[in-house]
């Protein structure tokens, strides 16, 4: 998420109530979209037995909706400068609400993926635009009480996201197994539609950039011709067109980069400000995001696999075990904002890195020595101590990376920040073919189904914890202690992104 300054945008007297229904339908869309995302993990092993979908199908049910919202982030940002944040919101949450509905609906697997699609697509126009209403609409010293209830939000999300899905896929309400997990978006999308269009003030940039759809273009051009091949190849045999595309995938980015650049001197309104990446902080930060958005690709997605269809739990009983992983986050992300990087800086996120590193590798030697035994209170530890090191990592991330940010490109960066965490989590979710299915037979016994899977998820634990590693090393170029910037007398950061979606 990204928000612009808008001095001139008018904003309700402190004593209007309007803006406080406001905050309500823009942290319900936000927590709308959280929890989505979680709830669809879980029930994925359920998808894939009731719609008969390949393994294929499932990871573009998850990489086809991140790989839609990263591409769209950026755009939705602009539009929302450019046309008005409550129309470009309203525009998003009505067409959530309709993709949420095609999802529920869908007939087939294929529908399905293409209905995903577009519910990122429209994520991606409705979610830049929340925290740039809190900003136009509240006043400086309020942000800092409303971006506190943001941040609540986020973490109940995170919590609740898998257990709700577990429940509302384990009841099979009304006979329509997991459809419900879509369903239920649609009278809190209704509702946020009718109560936004009433509260809401209008607000826009007052110097709004350009759209580049080119740079869009070539953005999604060069993810699709790498991402394809990476979750069909395994599938098709690995055919020569598909390291061919993997290839050229690296020559679209670098006519991306090319072109970005022309741009920029040509009008000022580039997709992505190249010049940012002149500052040390900004690329290693750049790459930490992108580096953690792999890994936690591959690992959820792998982990719903491994308890529902490798050791044969019930989707409430994962969702279940999942909750000691989703308070650890929470709890350590606001102490580590609160307490810990203030004092220690850098270090706290580094700390976090090797704890979750620890956490996968104490998970890896249980997962050996317990095989298809393992019970969901042995899970509690590595869990918690996987969910400690994240939340050490995320609160913080974003400012650690625009602490020397030019304060005009702020608002660039925290979008860039955002849109290569969902890029690399599409990448992560399309490399599950390689580190997971990868070291699978394609023709299994029933019998042997359980024990492929925990050897499988094993293989891609130890992918898990290569890329933590690399992340610790990455952080020694973040700034030893993130700078303050300041605002009408208060510190405040200069720009506030959405935390890090724990699943997509």
């Amino acid at each position: 998420m990204t928000f612009t300054d808008t001095p001139h945008a008018p904003q309700p007297a402190a004593g209007d109530r309007r803006r406080w229904f406001a905050l309500a339908i823009v942290m319900t869309a936000a927590f709308m979209d959280l929890v989505d995302v979680t709830i669809v993990n879980i029930a994925i092993p359920s998808i894939q037995r009731d719609e008969g979908a390949t393994f294929s199908q499932i990871q573009w049910i998850t990489a086809g909706y991140a790989l839609a919202f990263a591409a769209g982030l950026v755009t939705g940002g602009r539009l929302g400068d450019i046309h008005g944040r409550k129309r470009i919101f309203l525009v998003g949450i009505g067409g959530f609400t309709v993709a949420s509905a095609l999802c529920g609906l869908a007939v087939n697997p294929e529908m399905l993926v293409a209905s995903r699609i577009l519910q990122g697509a429209m994520a991606a126009l409705m979610v830049p635009q929340v925290l740039s209403i809190v900003h136009a609409t509240f006043p400086a010293h309020e942000r800092g009480k409303v971006f506190g209830l943001f941040g609540a939000v986020v973490g109940l999300g995170a919590v609740s996201g898998p257990l709700l899905g577990a429940l509302l896929t384990e009841w099979n309400l009304f006979g329509l197994e997991w459809r419900p997990i879509f369903l239920i978006n649609l009278p809190v999308g209704i509702a946020g539609l009718v109560l936004g269009r009433r509260f809401i003030t209008e607000s826009k940039a007052p110097r709004a950039l350009k759209l580049d759809l080119v740079g869009v273009a070539l953005v999604t051009l060069g993810l699709l011709m790498l991402l394809y091949p990476l979750t069909r190849g395994r599938e098709l045999g690995w055919p020569a067109w598909g390291y061919v595309s993997m290839a050229g995938a690296l020559a679209v980015f670098g006519a991306l980069v090319a072109y970005e650049r022309a741009k920029g001197a040509r009008d000022g309104s580039p997709l992505i400000e190249l010049s940012l990446f002149r500052v040390k902080s900004f690329a290693a930060g750049i790459a930490v995001q992108t580096v953690f958005g792999i890994g936690l690709g591959v690992f959820f997605l792998v982990w719903t696999l491994y308890m529902q269809i490798g050791l044969g739990w019930s989707v409430l009983r994962a969702g279940l075990t999942g909750l000691p992983f989703s308070v650890a986050v929470s709890a350590a992300a606001g102490m580590s904002v609160q307490l810990l990087v203030p004092r220690f800086g850098r270090k706290v996120l580094q700390a976090g890195a090797l704890v979750m590193a620890a956490g996968v590798l104490i998970y890896l030697w249980e997962a050996e020595r317990y095989g298809q035994a393992i019970t969901s209170w042995q899970m509690a530890l590595p869990l918690v101590v996987m969910g400690a090191g994240m939340g050490l990592i995320v609160a913080p991330l974003t400012d650690a990376v625009l602490s020397e940010v030019p304060r005009e490109h702020a608002g660039s960066a925290s979008g860039l920040i955002n849109t290569v965490q969902q890029m690399g989590n599409a990448l992560g979710l399309g490399l599950v073919s390689v580190v997971f299915f990868g070291v699978i037979d394609e023709e299994l016994a029933p019998a042997e189904v359980g024990p492929a899977f925990v050897d499988g998820f094993q293989h891609a634990l130890g992918w898990v914890a290569a890329v933590l590693g690399v992340i610790f090393l990455l952080m020694f170029a973040l700034p030893k202690r993130p700078a303050q910037h300041v605002e009408g007398g208060q510190e405040t950061p200069v720009a506030v992104t959405k935390e890090p979606e724990l699943v997509s």
